[in-house]
């Protein structure tokens, strides 16, 4: 997919995709795959490390860039790749889960991007960030500290409005400036001014579900699939990991070619320039019931928890749980498919957190697309049906065991 990019006037919109390997970014690329080539004539895409998938698509070509290297040798890199941008995804983003260190990291990376594309894409028409309203939070082991980020709407700081929508006043009292969004955004609208020729898009989903082949911190539809699968090895009853006062929550989901599908249509529609839309499919989950469908689809029972009174306390640990499981992992690859390489501890330590958020939230988690609505975009996905669609997904790339074996 790499080599000399193709000298010919393009008739039709290009397309400069960053974080490709992670979930929205593949996403975005699938998307835009899939439109004819008189729409987008050429898909550009990056990430730091080389693509894990293999598209075949001849629009698409690859170039390596590491968005935390001085913008100079960025523009470098793509002045001649780039020269024919019209529109910029950006969903690159550099995870830890030490929170307090994701500003340092994430708002260079995007500044980098913005004054590379600012300068050496001329024919640029449109910007997209991705940012987010998916709250995420960390306990430090030492103190009571709590380290919160990702979560635009500062639902971690104060007792907000829900569901959240995209002109809610920014959070702006202590603790926000883990809230690195912010600095993006701002970021965002200061070199925008520099020309004034373009123009932008921010999106914000909440927790995202989807494929991508890079194993990254942040997904949590392999570990889910391997808790289960293995719990299902070993004749174990697949315990529920949260507190009980979660697992009765309930909250909204994105679905990634949802996502990408609301990321493409709102950058490409006049009346959408310089607007923010917040993305979920539409519906919401009750994580009781989405328990019970998980377990459907892979065939096991899983127990009931309605009865019994919430408490705090998890009803399992899910790291201590993985401690030593990969080999029975190695097992079921050896007997039913799949790829041994996939199982990551470090994705269980984000279910963790994912089902045992230690913030004390006592109103619902959810956004509103009304907005998106009301400037025309229609998509409509079933939260529980894009876990299902997920996992297929994993296992028709080989990277998860067939479901169908195991029922």
């Amino acid at each position: 997919m790499s080599g000399n990019p193709s000298t010919r006037v393009p008739s039709g919109k290009v397309a400069f995709v960053t974080g490709a390997n992670g979930i929205s970014g593949h996403a975005i690329v699938e998307h835009l795959i899939r439109t004819p080539e008189s729409d987008w004539c050429k898909i550009i895409v990056t990430s730091r490390r080389p693509l894990e998938s293999s598209w075949v698509d001849p629009r698409v070509e690859f170039v390596a860039i590491d968005f935390l290297k001085p913008a100079e040798i960025i523009v470098d890199q793509i002045k001649t790749i780039c020269k024919d941008v019209t529109h910029a995804y950006f969903t690159s983003y550099v995870h830890s889960m030490d929170f307090s260190t994701l500003a340092k990291k994430n708002c260079p990376l995007f500044r980098n991007f913005l004054d590379a594309v600012d300068t050496a894409c001329p024919n640029l028409e449109r910007i997209s960030l991705q940012t987010g309203g998916k709250v995420s939070d960390q306990q430090d082991r030492d103190s009571s500290h709590i380290l919160t980020a990702r979560q635009h709407y500062g639902m971690m700081f104060r007792e907000a409005f829900t569901p959240f929508h995209e002109d809610m006043p920014r959070y702006e009292g202590p603790g926000s400036e883990s809230i690195f969004y912010y600095e993006q955004e701002d970021d965002m609208a200061r070199v925008q001014k520099r020309r004034n020729k373009w123009h932008y898009n921010v999106i914000r989903p909440m927790g995202i579900i989807g494929y991508t082949p890079q194993f990254n911190g942040m997904n949590e539809v392999v570990p889910l699939a391997q808790y289960f699968l293995i719990c299902r090895e070993l004749g174990e009853t697949p315990k529920w990991p949260g507190n009980l006062r979660n697992y009765h929550r309930v909250e909204d989901q994105s679905y990634a070619p949802s996502i990408a599908d609301l990321t493409v249509w709102a950058t490409t529609q006049d009346h959408c320039k310089d607007e923010a839309f917040n993305h979920t499919n539409g519906d919401f989950i009750l994580f009781k019931f989405l328990w019970g469908h998980l377990a459907k689809y892979f065939g096991v029972e899983v127990p009931s928890y309605s009865d019994m009174p919430d408490r705090d306390e998890p009803e399992l640990d899910l790291l201590e749980w993985a401690r030593g499981k990969e080999q029975v992992w190695k097992s079921i690859v050896e007997k039913y498919g799949g790829r041994a390489d996939c199982f990551q501890t470090g994705g269980f330590a984000m279910l963790n957190w994912g089902f045992n958020p230690s913030l004390d939230i006592k109103t619902p988690f959810m956004s509103t697309v009304a907005k998106a609505r009301k400037f025309g975009w229609t998509r409509l996905d079933d939260s529980y049906d894009a876990y299902c669609r997920s996992f297929q997904s994993y296992e028709n790339a080989g990277i998860l065991p067939c479901s169908r074996q195991f029922k």
